[in-house]
């Protein structure tokens, strides 16, 4: 006669943690079939509640991650949304990160960020190496890109949003404000408060577009009231408080009469504030000064700097929204949403 033997019971699968976990693991744990544990790892709707809990329990319990990239070989796509930004050391960026993020929560979509500190050549690598993951959308900082990015993302087959400037003809779906329009309402304050002789002062020129067409903004209000810039300071590099003063020393220097320094960020702003400070110079009666972004952070300078707020993270909810395809009339792609800038006279321009 002969006799069978139980089954000997299978090895804790925690018991080796160099052993990658797989479905099979889930289905013994769960005392379910490896075809259900897949269709709840996939949030198929053809589960019951109950055993859909047992089986997300389980795999919780073993430390289960599911192979995304081995799902995504079918589908050709990863529920991945790639962000591309020039920079992080700059206050700007995090907070629009910060609206993409919630922009996307509980869209089973995760955001992949990449930066390009303001390089054009850089950005085309980036692009393309995110572009090579098949995620499931790209939002992507301006509107200036090289003819093989341009390429890349006109033919990626995936929703594209391009964020923080209106200005220029978009490959898909844009949102930001219009960076000409800012300068022009800057020059409109500045005119209005008696200013006659003003200065322009910009960090990562040229190669930060959007401060180039708020300049170019700024020029273009002047001059319809019969004005001209006095004098510029531009640097190539990054934006910091040290910066800001340096700059300003030299434009005074060069051009003491200035009676207006308008700042392309907040951050050098905030230096050149504190050096007129220092100087001992009245602010705003002798000499105006304004930023823009409208960081938090001016709050705590001795005196506000007159800003521009660029709607950051209102800017990252909207373009995450898109992407979710959670716009107001559901659309994915070819949305355009132009934000209005709002300006912060503060404490650096007078009030007529």
């Amino acid at each position: 006669m002969t006799q069978h033997r139980p089954p000997e019971p299978r090895a804790d699968p925690r018991a080796d943690p160099r052993r990658p976990l797989t479905l099979r693991d889930v289905s013994e744990a769960s005392g379910v079939s490896e075809m259900t544990v897949s269709r709840v790892l996939r949030n198929r709707a053809d589960v019951s509640t109950a055993t859909r809990e047992k089986v997300l329990a389980a795999a919780r319990s073993l430390g289960y991650v599911p192979n995304k990239i081995a799902g995504a070989l079918a589908s050709q796509q990863v529920n991945l949304v790639a962000v591309i930004v020039p920079s992080l050391s700059n206050m700007v960026f995090p907070e629009v990160l910060s609206g993409i993020s919630a922009g996307l929560e509980d869209s089973g979509l995760q955001p992949v960020f990449g930066v390009t500190n303001y390089n054009p050549e850089r950005e085309e690598a980036v692009l393309y190496e995110m572009l090579s993951w098949r995620p499931s959308g790209v939002i992507m900082a301006g509107l200036e890109h090289t003819p093989a990015a341009r390429a890349m993302l006109d033919s990626a087959g995936i929703p594209v949003v391009e964020i923080m400037d209106t200005d220029g003809a978009a490959v898909d779906s844009v949102v930001g404000i219009s960076h000409r329009a800012a300068g022009r309402q800057m020059a409109e304050a500045i005119v209005a408060a008696g200013y006659r002789r003003i200065g322009f002062l910009g960090t990562k020129m040229p190669d930060d577009h959007r401060a180039r067409k708020r300049l170019e903004g700024l020029t273009e209000g002047l001059e319809a009231h019969g004005l001209a810039l006095a004098a510029t300071e531009f640097y190539a590099g990054g934006s910091a408080l040290p910066k800001g003063r340096e700059m300003t020393k030299a434009i005074l220097t060069r051009a003491p009469d200035l009676d207006f320094l308008y700042f392309s960020n907040d951050m050098i702003g905030a230096g050149g504030l504190l050096y007129c400070i220092e100087q001992g110079l009245d602010i705003p009666g002798q000499i105006g000064l304004a930023g823009f972004n409208g960081l938090d952070f001016l709050q705590g300078l001795p005196l506000r700097l007159a800003t521009v707020d660029a709607c950051r993270r209102e800017i990252g909810e909207r373009a995450a929204a898109i992407i979710a395809g959670r716009g107001a009339d559901g659309l994915v792609g070819g949305v355009r949403v132009e934000l209005t800038p709002r300006l912060d006279p503060g404490d650096t321009i007078r009030r007529i």
